[in-house]
């Protein structure tokens, strides 16, 4: 990994651990992001995309591993979907459980996704907690795919935002979503 994201993810770790809000390149388009498992800090995302509460999160995790410490019964075909599905994947789990009650929805799902990217990964894998992922958007915006498309008014209230990648267009999409039940069935709500 070059000096320049090392130095990247040593600013947004401070950042994070603070309770700050960042801004930053996912996996897929620039999102918003907080430590998941600070309320307070989640509070201040919804806010800056002026967003209410009862619209639940995107959370990050790094590995299948880390997964298993938010959901309480992962099915099987889990595994399946996130390994085999090159494109980021989003998937809603029944049971969410050790999260915030502002990042999960009201009946108990949660939308995590297991990073592949190199720096979202490596962030989170140092940071040890899973991050909250939305797009760099106020609610009902268009999604910006590009840094510089961004609103100022979210760039002027995050904490953070990380120094890579702004020139980069990438042809970004949102992450597939497929809703998983406790049961094994799924049914895909975003292709």
């Amino acid at each position: 990994m070059n000096e320049e994201i090392e130095s990247e993810i040593a600013t947004t770790l401070k950042v994070l651990k603070e309770g700050g809000v960042i801004l930053y390149p996912t996996d897929t388009i620039w999102g918003i992001g907080c430590d998941a498992l600070n309320s307070k800090a989640v509070e201040k995302v919804y806010k800056i995309k002026q967003r209410t509460e009862s619209k639940s999160l995107i959370i990050l995790v790094n590995s299948f591993e880390m997964l298993q410490k938010y959901i309480d019964k992962i099915p099987d075909i889990a595994g399946d979907l996130i390994s085999n599905i090159d494109n980021p994947v989003t998937v809603i789990y029944d049971n969410a459980r050790n999260l915030p009650k502002n990042v999960t929805a009201s009946d108990g799902t949660i939308a995590i996704r297991v990073v592949k990217d190199e720096f979202c990964n490596r962030l989170i894998g140092d940071f040890g907690n899973p991050i909250v992922s939305t797009s760099a958007n106020l609610s009902g915006e268009p999604t910006a795919m590009v840094f510089s498309k961004i609103s100022d008014s979210i760039k002027t209230q995050v904490d953070y935002a990380v120094q890579l990648y702004h020139d980069l267009f990438n042809q970004a999409k949102p992450s597939t979503i497929i809703r998983l039940f406790a049961n094994g069935d799924f049914k895909i709500i975003r292709d």
